[in-house]
């Protein structure tokens, strides 16, 4: 495994780069000293210290006592667990004392960034009440396979519009060729999301609730199925 992907997400639980790169030697090599650690990692000591207190604050590594003090990695699955912990109680917290938010705006908002984007479409997923039109290749839709099952599950209209099959029950499915790397995306008549899906930090992708723009684009849906529906009936009578 790469170090650099390791290094990253543990980022993602709160580690700096520096408190990252202590913790992924204390794993590797057990118990260490502050000065083994900064002989291993090549982080002066003053620094090392710094952020091996850092974790231990955090709940990612112990203080061993003893002359002189070692630290310990705490497993990884225990610590990650204990963030999410937190940080499903400060989520409860937050939604529970938060001031009244404002109404959404029916504008257009731009969102850049392959996982800036996932994690929107992933939102607009768990929020739908009613029904969900989706049109994306199915190398993503089975990147979200879990939320478009969980949506399914909930009774929801789920209608996908893709390039191959994908095992959702319950689904209105339309097979199509093979098809760029975008996405088209209805939430209940009232929300959409287009743009590029290709993985990369230049993905782009437009949110709206704008109503015009809503129509635009399940008349554009409305569209591909009906030529989908075209072509399988023009296949049927070669």
């Amino acid at each position: 495994m790469d170090e650099a992907y390791l290094l990253e997400k543990l980022m993602g639980f709160g580690m700096t780069r520096q408190e990252a790169s202590l913790y992924l030697c204390l794993y590797k090599r057990g118990r260490l000293t502050g000065y083994e650690v900064s002989k291993q990692t090549g982080i002066s000591r003053s620094n090392v210290y710094g952020g091996l207190s850092g974790l231990v604050e955090m709940g990612a590594a112990y203080l061993m006592e003893g002359s002189p003090s070692k630290y310990a990695a705490v497993p990884v699955d225990e610590f990650c667990s204990s963030k999410i912990r937190a940080l499903m109680k400060d989520r409860d917290f937050l939604a529970e004392n938060m001031p009244a938010a404002t109404d959404a705006p029916d504008g257009y908002i731009t969102i850049e960034g392959a996982s800036n984007i996932k994690n929107k479409i992933l939102a607009m997923l768990g929020k739908a009440e009613y029904r969900i039109y989706l049109s994306a290749p199915g190398i993503f839709l089975k990147s979200i396979q879990e939320e478009l099952e969980d949506a399914a599950g909930r009774n929801i209209k789920l209608v996908l519009i893709t390039d191959k099959e994908i095992e959702v029950k319950n689904v209105i499915l339309y097979l199509t060729d093979k098809r760029e790397m975008q996405i088209r995306l209805i939430i209940d008549s009232m929300y959409v999301l287009t743009g590029d899906i290709e993985g990369k930090k230049t993905d782009t992708c437009l949110y709206s609730g704008q109503k015009n723009f809503v129509n635009v684009l399940k008349e554009a849906l409305r569209n591909e199925i009906k030529l989908i529906e075209i072509g399988k009936g023009e296949n049927g009578n070669e």
